[in-house]
């Protein structure tokens, strides 16, 4: 059966939508990486003037080089930035997993009538500014905020800890921004398992523990796969957190990028530090993606 105009097109939307916000800004920030730094508006060159015709198209290309790429590689400190921010994500990730996990499947086995309440309590911080949520945590981790005159009061610290400043308080801000995000993919998993799957496997002798990692667990790994990824993507690129909460000493690639654009004014090289830091993120999820196609052809 021959496809109408209108399916075809609803078909292209997507795509289409791929190319304008997607393909064309990356291939923008590529060929400023490919460029060389200059004091003008915009601060890098070459520039394309299509006046010069197909002299000037192959001028333009052939000023355009991989020296701020050779840079990167070269230098100790971007090396630094995107394996502190590798670690970073990583271990925020895995603590996000944990406390997410056991939300999620708290939430997965309540009453029906208080699911829905339990869920939008789990979103409620969403309807508050990601930034003000941030400098909320200053007030609480400083050395004389909220946490600090708990524990004092209570008797369990002599003194305030220092908390501010410091990769512990990174990884709080990280893991409570983005722990939604690790919840709702996995409550979405587990909400809908087969709950007489766990009745036969303890009918079988297997106990509550077992079960769990028998049956809830493998049936639940697409929400936390997709809860990883949703976490670990955006924090590997963060900048509010560890500039409000690290402080100067906590280095991420997020915070270096701002620097390179906005105090050093160097647009083509941190437009090579996204495109790192962009190949750093795709790479892995498309390696992924093709793997689990094969697996799935392989059934």
């Amino acid at each position: 059966m021959k496809s109408t105009p209108g399916q075809r097109l609803f078909v292209l939307l997507p795509y289409l939508w791929l190319l304008i916000f997607f393909l064309a800004p990356f291939l923008i920030v590529l060929k400023i990486s490919l460029s060389d730094i200059t004091i003008s508006l915009p601060p890098y060159t070459p520039q394309f003037d299509i006046s010069e015709g197909w002299a000037g198209f192959k001028a333009f290309f052939a000023e355009l080089d991989f020296e701020n790429f050779v840079f990167l590689a070269e230098d100790s400190l971007y090396v630094n930035a995107y394996l502190s921010s590798l670690k970073i994500a990583g271990i925020s990730t895995v603590f996000t997993l944990l406390i997410g996990y056991s939300i999620a499947y708290a939430l997965a086995r309540s009453p029906q009538r208080w699911r829905a309440t339990l869920v939008m309590l789990v979103i409620l911080p969403f309807w508050t500014s990601f930034l003000i949520r941030v400098y909320a945590w200053i007030g609480i981790l400083k050395t004389e905020g909220l946490l600090n005159q708990l524990l004092l009061h209570i008797g369990l610290i002599s003194e305030p800890l220092v908390i501010m400043n410091t990769p512990t308080a990174v990884y709080i801000g990280i893991v409570y921004s983005y722990l939604p995000f690790m919840i709702l993919p996995i409550y979405a998993t587990l909400e809908k398992m087969d709950e007489s799957l766990l009745e036969a496997a303890e009918d079988l002798g297997s106990s509550r523990i077992a079960a769990f990692f028998l049956v809830t667990l493998p049936l639940s790994l697409p929400g936390v796969i997709a809860g990883c990824f949703l976490v670990f993507i955006p924090a590997l690129g963060e900048f509010v957190i560890p500039d409000l909460l690290g402080g100067s000493d906590t280095l991420m690639i997020g915070k270096t990028l701002w620097v390179e654009f906005f105090s050093n004014g160097d647009w083509p090289l941190a437009s090579a530090v996204a495109i790192v830091l962009l190949l750093l993120l795709i790479v892995p999820i498309v390696l992924f993606q093709k793997q689990q196609e094969k697996q799935e052809l392989g059934r």
